[in-house]
């Protein structure tokens, strides 16, 4: 299986989580940021790793998503909402969505260290805003603060080895 690992990293993030998936990937899978990847035309899986922007994958990645077809795709992201949440949960759906004529294999997505960009800009939303920075978006910052960990890059690995025994289902079927 011909096999490449590309991502979208702001913060580091989604890199930390790339490099853990790309771990339990088989020997000679390339990895690549996705302003480096090449087409993807030549690869048989794919696992397609973003940065989550306003409810969606990140804009490098939903141009370089475009250019997918065919494949079979395992998608891994990263936020700074609750990985349980709706949020998340919308954003993976959209990402899934957006690969209409390639087999999904699988998901993950966990939570990452927020821009502190984007933080600063919050704290300056007024009361109306649905990001206005409250104590409880402080908390949720705050423990965002503290991800990818080990613990989200093992959950990773578990849940893209398992992908990968569905690819292999695949080319024997």
């Amino acid at each position: 299986m011909n096999a490449a690992v590309v991502y979208s990293s702001r913060t580091g993030n989604t890199r930390k989580i790339a490099e853990a998936v790309h771990s339990v990937m088989p020997a000679g899978t390339d990895i690549f940021p996705v302003e480096e990847a090449p087409e993807p035309a030549s690869y048989d899986f794919l696992a397609l790793g973003f940065w989550v922007d306003k409810g969606e994958p990140d804009a490098a990645m939903l141009a370089y998503m475009d250019r997918v077809q065919g494949k079979s795709v395992g998608l891994f992201g990263t936020l700074g909402a609750w990985p349980d949440s709706d949020h998340a949960r919308d954003t993976m759906q959209k990402a899934v969505a957006r690969m209409q004529g390639n087999r999904v294999l699988g998901t993950f997505i966990c939570q990452g260290r927020v821009d502190p960009k984007l933080i600063a800009a919050m704290a300056k939303m007024g009361p109306n805003n649905p990001h206005v920075m409250d104590e409880a978006r402080k908390a949720r910052l705050a423990e965002a603060a503290k991800h990818p960990d080990e613990n989200d890059c093992a959950a990773a690995r578990k849940t893209f080895a398992g992908i990968l025994r569905e690819t292999e289902g695949l080319c024997a079927g």
